[in-house]
């Protein structure tokens, strides 16, 4: 049991997730922990003291003006805690803490404790995205409290969006895998390390995979391109705290499950989609392989073969979105470009890079079929402009991504 003889104090705020933590507390204790629960006033709103009772075999606390034995609450909670976990974690509950109010049981043990800090926001994707919620929870993240989503999905206000609590699965796991990090250099450990979450509170824009011109009703003018590499990436953005925005065409891959989603055919649809959510971006990056030209006039309905051996279809060029991206009045502070080439590499990455007004280019060579379009591998070459080259050894596209926000971001992460 990865928590055997662990104490964690569980705080319960008032949100409407807070009919998940029975899970939880089941799931914690599963795995060895001694689960103390903690509620505010509000949290008694949706979910019964006593049901948390029955579940963790220890009274509930919520009253900031008892004692125990003689002992102080807030402070014995505080001391015999190996970790604190508030889950959900309201937005008036995280401005508390970022600003040390104390003026509840647990915003007091918050204060007097030296556990490990473990918070789950849950609120409305308004609230989360709302400049004060990202200033408090950035300042969280310098008191070192460690973040559990929140993810996307559908909200108890009948809006889609980032603000969704993890599961008690999720939750439990990710608090397993930070005490178990602290046992690395067992050989029987083999839980991988908590990626840092040093894009909290950024707003990421990732496009991925092809575009599809349409010719007539049933063909379509598009590339080999799978998607994965930005998916790899939406994927790392979302693991270091980002709010992902995933402009997609069409793929066979899943995406992953706490990123926004916008999925689209053409270039100009991608494009669309792009300026629509570009105005308060951080990060743009530029992954799509996009169609460099369209049909000209599409075929209202599907063209038929004639007495005629030949069929001429006349292109226009598509708009550029990562040059409309690094020229925008709402540019993000970094943007980040692809270039898949197959001959004179570098001199059409460089050409790329300042044509673009991009802050770097990832150049790979899609000539060869064991790396780039459709393989679960890739080799690239980070170009700067402030004259970084830096090659990448072929590795999975998980690994890429990873290495691309280490060496791109700095200077702008948290």
């Amino acid at each position: 049991m990865k928590l055997a003889n662990k104490k964690i104090v569980l705080g319960i705020t008032g949100g409407i997730a807070a009919y998940k933590i029975p899970s939880l507390v089941r799931l914690l204790k599963s795995e060895g922990a001694d689960v103390y629960v903690v509620m505010t006033e509000s949290a008694k709103a949706f979910i019964s003291p006593l049901t948390l009772e029955a579940i963790s075999e220890h009274v509930v606390y919520s009253d900031l003006l008892t004692s125990d034995n003689g002992t102080i609450i807030h402070i014995k909670l505080a001391q015999m805690a190996d970790a604190l976990v508030i889950a959900p974690a309201t937005a008036n509950t995280i401005a508390k803490i970022a600003n040390g109010i104390a003026d509840n049981l647990l915003t007091s043990i918050v204060l007097a404790t030296k556990a490990k800090l473990f918070i789950a926001p849950a609120m409305n994707v308004n609230m989360y995205n709302n400049i004060a919620t990202a200033k408090n929870l950035k300042t969280l993240k310098e008191y070192n409290w460690q973040f559990l989503g929140p993810e996307c999905g559908s909200l108890a206000c009948g809006i889609t969006g980032k603000g969704k609590m993890s599961s008690p699965e999720e939750l439990c796991k990710y608090i397993c895998a930070s005490f178990t990090k602290e046992d690395a250099n067992s050989s029987q450990s083999n839980e991988k390390p908590l990626v840092k979450q040093d894009l909290l509170g950024k707003k990421v824009i990732i496009t991925a995979g092809p575009t599809q011109e349409p010719i007539d009703p049933v063909r379509f003018i598009t590339n080999k391109s799978s998607g994965k590499m930005g998916y790899a990436l939406a994927n790392e953005a979302q693991k270091r705290g980002a709010n992902v925005f995933l402009i997609s065409g069409q793929v066979n891959i899943e995406a992953p499950n706490n990123v926004n989603l916008i999925k689209v055919d053409t270039a100009e649809q991608m494009l669309e989609a792009v300026t629509e959510t570009l105005p308060s971006a951080d990060i743009f990056i530029g992954c799509a392989a996009v169609a460099d030209y369209r049909v000209k006039e599409v075929n209202a309905t599907k063209i038929k073969k004639e007495n005629t051996d030949s069929l001429t279809i006349e292109l226009i060029k598509n708009p550029d979105i990562l040059q409309t991206v690094g020229h925008h009045i709402s540019r993000p502070p970094l943007v980040i470009g692809f270039a898949a080439e197959t001959n004179d590499l570098e001199l059409n990455a460089l050409k790329k890079l300042e044509k673009k007004n991009a802050d770097y280019i990832i150049l790979n060579d899609v000539s060869n079929s064991d790396k780039g379009f459709n393989s679960d591998y890739n080799k690239v070459t980070i170009l700067g402009k402030n004259g970084d080259k830096i090659e990448l050894e072929k590795s999975p596209k998980s690994e890429i991504a990873e290495k691309i926000f280490t060496i791109c971001t700095k200077g702008i992460t948290n």
